[in-house]
């Protein structure tokens, strides 16, 4: 998938307490998929989910489904 020109922003969830070992960066696709990719190191490439799944995830983050205990 070419994801030249998406556009890239750095997840709210991602080292807001000063940790950056955890940043991720999103790009909504045109067709609604989201791309997910390591800040740090770009050249892994990214991710890319269709729109429901994505919507699956952060339903399941807003719900603590991934919380740690």
């Amino acid at each position: 998938m070419n994801l030249t020109g998406a556009l890239w922003r750095k997840s709210s969830f991602s080292g807001n307490q000063g940790n950056s070992s955890g940043c991720v960066e999103v790009a909504v696709l045109t067709d609604g998929a989201v791309a997910v990719r390591d800040t740090k190191d770009r050249s892994l490439g990214a991710q890319v989910f269709p729109p429901r799944e994505w919507a699956a995830f952060v339903a399941g983050v807003r719900a603590g489904e991934f919380d740690l205990p």
